[in-house]
């Protein structure tokens, strides 16, 4: 009797010191505030509690913006570094780089890199290696492609804004040109090294191109307005890689719901929380593609937008 009572204290105890437990610290951060990598940013909160990682009982999420400048990633992710979160989320590929240099103990998982083998990242996508695993949002150029060339048959010389410095754009350039030449139209760069550049690189193309397209491209997306002003007035197509920016001004995308790609992301992390190991999860690939429409966009170049085309949207901005 006194031992079976002992045992009941003891298992109490553990009991209430599993209660007590501290939160684990999920420590996440991005190479710049927008809204297509704001929305992965909560959708990591968002997967995470769908797999039991709810805040604040069970993590401690904490976040930091490198505001665009790949100097201040390096400095946040060897903050992070010091702090010994139970994991990293890198959202965008200057912050996963950062982030891989920075440790080789922590867990990093990153978020919306589009080519995580040409950045270095992991050795391939079924295995890793190391401490990083993530999930790549490699936007389906060839569809998008397609949706330009159905939308506006007549284009021939098709501008794309991008940073040459951002590895997961060239790549995007890459597969741009090789889907563009199939449809017959030729690819003329506009490149843009900041964000104070896009507006010129955006006139730049003016007279030179029949449309515009913007891949998934950090630099061109914080200053999308800039680009759609000049486009606009010019009565010149945007396209974007990303449905965030349609609400923005571009007059439709083929591609991902972020946040989705959030929770996708979150629920890699969650994995790990509970204790696989990051080298050792595949990389996931981002699920499904939305057709978003804008009809003030498309009519303010008097752009008429199909009755066919409209049906299939799956969302459309009036």
């Amino acid at each position: 009797m006194l031992r079976s009572s002992a045992g009941a204290v003891v298992a109490l105890v553990l009991g209430l010191a599993a209660a007590r437990a501290e939160p684990l610290t999920v420590a996440v951060t991005s190479i710049v505030d927008h809204p297509a990598l704001n929305a992965v940013r909560d959708g990591v909160k968002d997967g995470l509690a769908r797999s039991g990682f709810s805040e604040p009982d069970k993590v401690r999420i904490v976040f930091e913006s490198a505001q665009g400048q790949p100097a201040t990633a390096v400095q946040i992710a060897r903050q992070f570094v010091g702090q010994k979160p139970a994991a990293i989320v890198a959202i965008s590929t200057p912050s996963a780089q950062a982030a891989v240099a920075a440790t080789k103990d922590i867990p990093v998982v990153f978020s919306a890199v589009t080519d995580p083998v040409g950045a270095q990242l992991v050795r391939s996508l079924d295995k890793p290696g190391a401490n990083v695993t993530g999930v790549s949002d490699m936007s389906p150029v060839a569809d998008q492609v397609a949706l330009v060339k159905e939308m506006t048959p007549n284009v021939k010389r098709l501008g794309v804004l991008y940073n040459p410095g951002e590895p997961n754009s060239v790549t995007s350039v890459k597969m741009l040109k090789e889907a563009a030449a199939k449809h017959g139209m030729s690819v003329v760069e506009g490149p843009a090294n900041k964000s104070a550049d896009v507006q010129a690189a955006a006139r730049a193309l003016v007279g030179k191109v029949d449309a515009v397209y913007v891949p998934t491209d950090n630099t061109i997306v914080s200053a999308f307005e800039s680009a759609v002003g000049v486009l606009q007035a010019a009565k010149l197509p945007l396209y974007a890689g990303d449905t965030d920016s349609v609400p923005r001004g571009a007059v439709a995308a083929l591609g991902f719901n972020y946040r989705q790609v959030g929770v996708q992301t979150g629920e890699v992390v969650a994995r790990i929380l509970k204790g696989e190991k990051a080298g050792e999860v595949p990389v996931v690939f981002a699920a499904g593609t939305d057709l978003y429409l804008n009809k003030k966009a498309a009519a303010a170049i008097g752009l008429a937008l199909s009755d066919a085309l409209v049906k299939r949207a799956t969302k459309i901005v009036e």
